[in-house]
């Protein structure tokens, strides 16, 4: 079959995809040890491979994997997780994957291929099972529990304090005995539910969670001497630290990023901004001056 020089040329582009995902599928998968996982990305991978000699057999050329978008999505998948890692690699596939269609006048495997990317593929990854996803819920409940008591700590604070270091202290051991606080809690709630979580694992979970929002949350104020700027920075961490915790779940387990955004971030805010008028109504009405 003779085909034109630019559907040649889109041929090599789908090649060098589909070769670039099967190195980084069989790389995620040497380095997993749950024998279920592993299998998967194999399966995919052998998959990826599969369409790359099947495009092949149209240009008769062989083409190399994109090294650099190889150890992107590597060292992705190793520092966030693998679920994580190839499913934001699939997100930005999704267009490539979708004008395989366009081709099945004049390629008929174009068709299937394009099946296969778009239901066998999202099938496969729906069957991965990570850790750190099952425990997601234990997470969830210490990074929120976090930042809705913490902001409002500090914004309370701020404004009954008026010093830095002393808001510092204040909020480190705050925020240190209610993150231990949450661990047992979440312990003795998950050994008392008897679900397949481990209560060991959901309490570290919950407990490091809260801990990391903590110390990110008080950091302005160890830093920064205007106790104002410092109430702002921990606000816009906070916002921050929601977002791209919400985009990591959106990613992993397709859930809706907006929704849970608007809702964390609208919790967080609203009680920092009430416990900022309590400090104020607090420091008038008891006379404190510090």
């Amino acid at each position: 079959m003779t085909l034109p020089e630019s559907t040649v040329q889109t041929l090599l582009e789908y090649q060098r995809n589909e070769i670039t995902e099967h190195h980084i599928y069989s790389r995620l998968a040497t380095t997993l040890r749950e024998p279920e996982n592993r299998r998967v990305l194999e399966r995919i991978a052998a998959d990826e491979l599969r369409h790359y000699r099947e495009w092949r057999k149209y240009t008769q050329q062989d083409v190399q994997p994109d090294r650099p978008r190889v150890w992107k999505y590597y060292w992705i998948g190793r520092i966030f997780g693998f679920t994580f890692g190839v499913k934001l690699m699939e997100r930005g596939e999704k267009d490539a994957h979708a004008n395989y269609g366009r081709l099945k006048d004049a390629i008929p495997e174009a068709a299937i291929i394009a099946n296969e990317e778009e239901q066998h593929e999202s099938a496969l990854l729906q069957m991965l099972d990570e850790e750190r996803l099952r425990y997601t819920g234990s997470m969830v409940l210490g990074l929120s529990d976090a930042l809705v008591e913490l902001t409002g700590a500090l914004a309370g604070l701020t404004l009954a304090l008026q010093n830095t270091k002393l808001i510092a202290m204040t909020g480190s051991i705050t925020g240190i005995a209610a993150a231990l606080s949450m661990a047992a809690s979440e312990y003795l709630s998950t050994k008392a539910e008897k679900t397949v979580k481990n209560p060991l694992r959901a309490s570290l979970y919950t407990g490091v969670a809260y801990l990391i929002t903590v110390l990110l949350l008080i950091l302005p104020y160890l830093v920064v001497t205007n106790y104002y700027v410092c109430l702002a920075c921990s606000l816009a961490l906070a916002v921050l630290i929601i977002a791209l915790f919400n985009y990591y779940i959106s990613v992993a387990k397709d859930e809706p990023f907006r929704r849970r955004f608007v809702e964390m971030a609208g919790l967080s805010l609203g009680v920092a901004a009430f416990s900022f008028v309590v400090g104020l109504v607090m420091r008038v009405f008891l006379g404190v001056e510090i």
